[in-house]
């Protein structure tokens, strides 16, 4: 991910959550489909986080905005980012 260009998702995390793998999945499709960047964030790295996260994760942001907790829709997700794209649809 690159830092000149700001992500547009945000996936928080911990270390051994076995919620996070899907969610992380689901993001790395959207966001490769869709050309978006995006980053994790441990709420072991972040006591803000932590704080205001710790009994929702995976929580996942779109352009800084709460979008989802624990599970995440990947229709949803790309709604959000301004897709009308269905999920495995190869057209742009």
């Amino acid at each position: 991910m690159s830092d000149a260009v700001p992500a547009r998702i945000i996936l928080i995390s911990k270390p051994g959550c076995h919620l996070c793998g899907p969610v992380r999945e689901v993001i790395e499709r959207v966001a490769q489909d869709l050309g978006v960047q995006w980053v994790e964030r441990s709420i072991l790295d972040d006591p803000a986080l932590s704080a205001a996260y710790r009994d929702l994760i995976p929580v996942t942001l779109v352009d800084g905005v709460e979008h989802d907790h624990w599970r995440l829709n990947e229709f949803r997700l790309r709604r959000a980012l301004g897709s009308t794209q269905a999920p495995g649809d190869p057209r742009p």
